[in-house]
């Protein structure tokens, strides 16, 4: 098992981090993608952020970042809050020299329903802030990852990509965002957005809600993802899983090891 946990993140929550796991990620030697809420923004100090980076690099545990997110929306129409988007951002691009993450995951905060009547005006404005966040994180030795969440096809977001590859900017494939909200199908996805991937965020539902559980419980083909990835030759992602309960990771290791393709 613990060669399979050497390969892979867990996502953690920050404040979970420093408040209580720790230890156990240290114990454990488990690679934590750490998420980077406005609340620990906002309430924890260099110093704090600096301890457990500290620690963690100490231990040659290899670190992912997760940016905040919560109402949150880089092509906003309204300026205010394209600024406070930028603003949290900012603040973490503060933050990575001291973690040196592999990598820094943002949601790219394209949502059908409320921007489709303003998708190129929504593009550019978002366009703006991952070029500008994308060059910074890459100039600290890391790259930016954009992530799907309500897009229903990769249409939607492929000009990102196509349009960020300068800065290096590559592509997280949140397998159950896609099987809960996507109109298109998973191979789709692959194709048109398989040469950006980079990591992969693993959690299981049954297509109606995004609840992340353990990685078998739910509906989610793992097996044909891992097939499909395996049969395009692309480089191989980073994997993440992203349990929401403690009590559903060891379930989910023991999943992923049966499945593991490569």
């Amino acid at each position: 098992m613990q060669q399979l946990i050497d390969k892979i993140q867990i996502h953690i929550p920050f404040i979970m981090l420093y408040e209580s796991y720790l230890d156990r990620f240290i114990k454990q030697r488990i690679n934590p993608e750490i998420g980077l809420s406005s609340d620990a923004l906002e309430n924890y100090s260099f110093t704090d952020f600096n301890y457990i980076a500290e620690q963690l690099h100490e231990r040659g545990l290899r670190i992912t970042l997760h940016a905040p997110f919560m109402d949150l929306s880089p092509g906003s129409p309204d300026p205010a809050i394209r600024a406070l988007t930028r603003h949290r951002f900012e603040q973490v691009l503060k933050l990575v020299p001291i973690f040196k993450p592999i990598t820094v995951v943002c949601h790219t905060g394209y949502d059908w329903k409320r921007y489709w009547p303003m998708r190129d005006f929504w593009i550019e404005n978002s366009l703006k802030i991952w070029s500008w966040l994308g060059a910074g994180i890459r100039g600290e030795g890391s790259q930016l990852i954009l992530e799907n969440v309500y897009e229903h096809d990769p249409d939607d977001i492929l000009i990102l990509f196509e349009s960020l590859e300068n800065q290096n900017v590559g592509f997280c494939l949140d397998i159950a965002h896609q099987t809960v909200f996507s109109r298109s199908s998973l191979v789709k996805w692959i194709e048109s957005l398989g040469p950006y991937l980079r990591q992969l965020h693993l959690h299981d539902n049954c297509g109606e809600r995004d609840d992340h559980m353990a990685l078998g419980s739910g509906n989610i083909n793992f097996p044909k993802l891992f097939k499909l990835l395996k049969n395009s030759n692309n480089e191989f992602p980073i994997i993440t899983l992203e349990p929401h309960k403690e009590e559903d990771l060891w379930p989910s290791l023991e999943y992923l090891k049966k499945v593991w393709p490569w």
